[in-house]
């Protein structure tokens, strides 16, 4: 209970300069409340429903919604506070943060940032261009209790460029740019970088984000403190370091040295080379054959350490622009950039990010800041326990707590008569016992 006091005290101080300090920050943090407490749905009505309901707040309806489409709500400041608030964010010190972008299902038509978007992993009996928003988003990957997570710490929407020269949209009164992907992601890095200036960043992504459509501009804006974990394609060409002339000729010296082969060709090649690693993979410790090379990758135009993971018919092939890490590293920090899907869907599905169907472009940037800003509190709550949280709903092979273990947690504390004394909201909590059996059912 004093630990999530004192984590919503850091954020409401936020809005101490405000002219309506004294009733925003209080509705500010008891909305994060209300979005965590697992079973209340994140829609903008069932949340003014349980501050009144369950936290036993007095506020008209108008009023309330008119706050959730704010555009003077202090994000920005917010989001610096709660990177502030993450106990010990580096791993083995690094900054390992998780690049890739999702999307957000919608059903009603003028929503801001909606649009007819490619869905690769769409199923047979669903659409593959479906109405949704497109999100490009970064969070930290970091062990919490002996178990992987992903905080959320950025994100932004991708619009079309044909959507934007069609439609025109606005945002606060302002037209929207064309931004790439890699563009918007670029500048979430440096920002992220700027707040952490003493610590290098290691970027795990996929192999749509790890070219050098990225890695050029980040380098440039970012240098050697950033470096990136990613998976090559088949076809890429990998050649040999250059090595040293013996005789001095003119021109200058060669960058690359003869051509290897293939990804696949070289796996294929090596593959009896292999050696065994153990090495914490899903959760679990796992035995890997491995086999590790440093070659030079045009697409690049540097060295790299390509780690050639094989299975009993397949192969993938991973690598990573910083020489120092090794084969074990590469393989668990690419392994644990899954979480950012499980991340996506504890933000859309347990949290309810995909449920809201508001319309108006602020309202829908507040619900989806309000649903990644409860996520990662939920996180640095679970990082702050004292005792690893128990698993409630056992899952074979799954020993380590889930998602939903940590936000019954919050509840319970927010629930408790000593936290609305020392947070106190406009009229006493209605906790009664119906609110308990709630509580009691909610996974």
């Amino acid at each position: 209970m004093h630990i999530l006091h004192s984590l919503l005290s850091e954020l409401k101080e936020e809005f101490a300069n405000s002219r309506k300090s004294e009733e925003r920050g209080p509705w500010f943090i008891y909305t994060l409340l209300a979005i965590i407490l697992p079973f209340t749905s994140s829609r903008t009505s069932n949340l003014l429903r349980a501050l009144e309901i369950v936290f036993g707040f007095s506020i008209r309806k108008k009023k309330y919604y008119r706050f959730m489409a704010s555009p003077k709500i202090p994000w920005n400041r917010l989001w610096l506070r709660l990177w502030k608030l993450i106990p010990e964010p580096e791993t083995n010190g690094r900054l390992l943060v998780a690049l890739d972008d999702f999307i957000n299902p919608k059903t009603g038509r003028k929503i801001f940032g909606c649009a007819s978007v490619f869905d690769h992993a769409a199923k047979q009996n669903q659409s593959k261009y479906p109405w949704a928003q497109n999100i490009v988003s970064i969070g930290l990957l970091k062990v919490v209790k002996g178990r992987w997570a992903c905080l959320p710490l950025s994100h932004c929407y991708y619009h079309l460029k044909k959507d934007i020269e069609a439609n025109s949209p606005k945002y606060n009164g302002k037209d929207v740019k064309f931004r790439s992907k890699h563009e918007q992601s670029v500048d979430m890095l440096c920002d992220i970088a700027t707040e952490f200036p003493e610590s290098n960043i290691l970027v795990a992504t996929d192999s749509w984000f790890g070219n050098n459509g990225m890695w050029k501009p980040l380098h440039k804006e970012l240098g050697d403190r950033v470096h990136m974990i990613s998976r090559l394609r088949s076809n890429n060409n990998l050649f040999d370091e250059p090595s040293a002339p013996t005789i001095k000729r003119r021109g200058r010296p060669n960058k690359y040295g003869h051509h290897l082969g293939t990804t696949s060709t070289l796996a294929c090649r090596q593959r009896m080379l292999q050696q065994e690693y153990t090495v914490n993979l899903y959760g679990k410790e796992r035995t890997v054959q491995a086999y590790d090379k440093v070659v030079m990758l045009k697409t690049l135009k540097r060295r790299i350490r390509v780690v050639w993971v094989y299975r009993k018919t397949q192969w993938v092939a991973l690598f990573s622009t910083d020489l120092t890490l090794s084969v074990k590293e590469i393989i668990e920090y690419y392994g644990a950039r899954w979480k950012i899907e499980a991340c996506f869907k504890e933000l859309k599905r347990d949290i309810g990010s995909a449920e809201t169907q508001t319309r108006n472009a602020v309202a829908v940037t507040n619900h989806l800041e309000f649903c990644m800003m409860a996520t990662t509190l939920t996180w640095v709550y679970a990082c702050r326990l004292e005792k690893t949280p128990n698993r409630r709903h056992a899952v074979k092979d799954r020993n380590h707590f889930a998602f939903s273990d940590v936000r019954r947690l919050v509840a319970k504390a927010a629930l408790s008569d000593n936290f609305s004394i020392l947070c106190p909201v406009p009229r006493n909590s209605v906790i009664n016992s119906f609110v308990t059996m709630l509580l009691r059912m909610a996974a």
